[in-house]
């Protein structure tokens, strides 16, 4: 179904509830990630995870998974809607900023930690490698399209060494999210399968060569295919806003969130 046909549907899900539920499955995301994962570290059982707490651990984060697709979703679609790309660029910026520290805290505990940045970063790179990419694709020769290429390349390589939430997965899904913004659902569902699969394997390989196999790390990888239960939602979307909270509320709860995740784990113990 294509952007134009979406937008005359008057049923099913709005913006809004798309971006109500990605918070919300990106919460207990983060619940199990803060303060279940570090309480099982805690609790072993013969020096190894209690089986029973893993196995809701494992169920946790595969709700989690949903969320990164409908933010992916939500930030392409925020592209095309935007009054003005440079703010929605500042914004990303600026609450990557922001968000770094609570992020390390709830994640590390530490106050600052280099070895895994924000999503906010992610996201950040996204736009700026959409909005490169929209500014040559009005240039039709070689040099453009190679311009394009090496856009994509670079927004890659950034997000892979600099460490951002999901690395290089994260801009290929926000990349494929935008060319199949207009195709058929189900275009669009493979094409976000592929990269998710693919570009986690790749990713961890990279990362793990030489420590596990790349067998290991496929079937470990297949864990971020739980995402795709995000699409069951964006089948229904009416290409409509809906009632929303303010930026300000959806911006901030990121980091505060986080920050409350961290206090929590403090108070009681876990971290």
């Amino acid at each position: 179904m294509t952007g134009s046909q979406k937008s005359e549907r008057k049923y099913g899900l709005t913006s809004a509830a798309l971006k109500n539920t990605a918070y919300i499955t990106m919460l207990i995301d983060h619940f199990f990630a803060v303060l279940f994962l570090n309480y099982m570290r805690l609790h072993p059982v013969d020096g190894r995870w209690d089986p029973q707490l893993e196995r809701i651990y494992r169920a946790g984060r595969a709700v989690g998974r949903i969320s990164f697709v409908l933010f992916t979703f939500l930030i392409v679609e925020g592209f095309f809607y935007t009054r003005s790309r440079v703010w929605f660029l500042t914004r990303l910026f600026l609450f990557a900023l922001l968000s770094e520290m609570p992020f390390d805290l709830a994640l590390s505990g530490e106050t600052f930690d280099w070895s895994g940045q924000n999503v906010y970063w992610t996201l950040f790179l996204g736009v700026l490698v959409l909005t490169l990419w929209d500014y040559l694709s009005h240039y039709r020769n070689v040099l453009a399209r190679a311009g394009q290429a090496a856009v994509l390349a670079a927004g890659c390589m950034t997000a892979f060494f600099c460490a951002t939430d999901y690395r290089f997965m994260g801009i290929l899904l926000i990349f494929a999210m935008y060319q199949t913004r207009e195709k058929d659902g189900g275009v669009r569902f493979m094409a976000a399968g592929l990269v998710m699969l693919l570009g986690t394997w790749g990713s961890n390989l990279i990362r793990y060569a030489g420590v596990y196999s790349a067998d290991y790390l496929f079937r470990f990888s297949l864990r971020e295919m739980y995402g795709l239960l995000a699409f069951a939602l964006l089948f229904l979307y009416n290409g409509e806003k809906g009632r929303q909270f303010s930026k300000l509320f959806y911006y901030g709860f990121y980091p505060v969130h986080l920050l409350i995740l961290y206090g929590i784990a403090r108070v009681t113990g876990v971290m």
